[in-house]
């Protein structure tokens, strides 16, 4: 379907945000967020969320201690300065992997059907890691409906996760899970159409406001895009899904 043109956008990260703890209510912690800052949501309203509380709220973390790295992740190791036992976690996280360069970073191919750098598990400390959702655009569902019954507004939701490219330097950020929101769009000009992975360029936008490193804002809104209404979720645009 070809989209609807957005010749404009606003938006802005829902902050101070409290950190998460393991099991907590996500969407009721956003809700709580938008009543303390007098933020309402609007129907259209895309709500981008990074993964890494996305896992929090759903308890992916692995204690490093119960990891016991195996031959080729000490060999990895080694290359790439990245403790083993992170690189036992890629591996059991992926199919196969690739170094960017001689040292790293690691580009793995996830079990759920993406490349990521590092099979898109975030340090916890020194001592911890976590993992992606197991489903992540089912979490996105059900981060989505939560939000619209909360809220009364109908909304779209994209969980976006931090990643490096293989060609070159420093990290973006795209999208790993969606719902609400066609993860593909259409465009059409001068006789010419190209597909685009839409929600990377949502997670990106957002990825502007929210930073990589210690802004502490996990959750954006962005407000005035017009997109198609899917649940069709990142999955259906992958080459090679599991």
């Amino acid at each position: 379907m070809t989209a609807a043109p957005t010749s404009g956008f606003s938006a802005f990260a829902l902050e101070p945000f409290p950190e998460l703890q393991p099991g907590d209510d996500l969407a009721g912690t956003i809700t709580d967020v938008l009543s303390r800052t007098g933020t309402g949501l609007r129907d259209g309203d895309i709500v981008v969320v990074a993964s890494k509380v996305v896992s929090i709220a759903e308890k992916r973390y692995v204690d490093l201690a119960s990891v016991t790295p195996g031959p080729e992740a000490l060999e990895l190791s080694a290359k790439t300065g990245k403790p083993a036992e992170i690189v036992q976690l890629i591996l059991d996280s992926s199919d196969g992997y690739f170094l960017a360069t001689e040292r790293g970073p690691i580009i793995a191919k996830h079990r759920l059907g993406y490349q990521l750098t590092s099979a898109g598990i975030d340090r916890a400390g020194t001592e911890g890691a976590w993992l992606l959702p197991v489903d992540p655009d089912a979490s996105a569902r059900a981060l989505r409906d939560a939000l619209i019954t909360y809220t009364g507004s109908h909304v779209a939701v994209v969980i976006a996760d931090s990643d490096g490219r293989a060609d070159r330097r420093g990290a973006t950020v795209i999208s790993v899970g969606a719902a609400g929101v066609g993860p593909l769009r259409t465009t059409e000009h001068a006789g010419k159409r190209q597909e685009e992975t839409f929600t990377d360029l949502i997670a990106a936008a957002a990825g502007i406001i929210l930073g990589q490193r210690g802004r502490g804002a996990p959750v954006a809104v962005l407000r005035g895009i017009a997109y198609e209404t899917s649940d069709k979720g990142v999955a259906s645009m992958l080459h090679h899904r599991p």
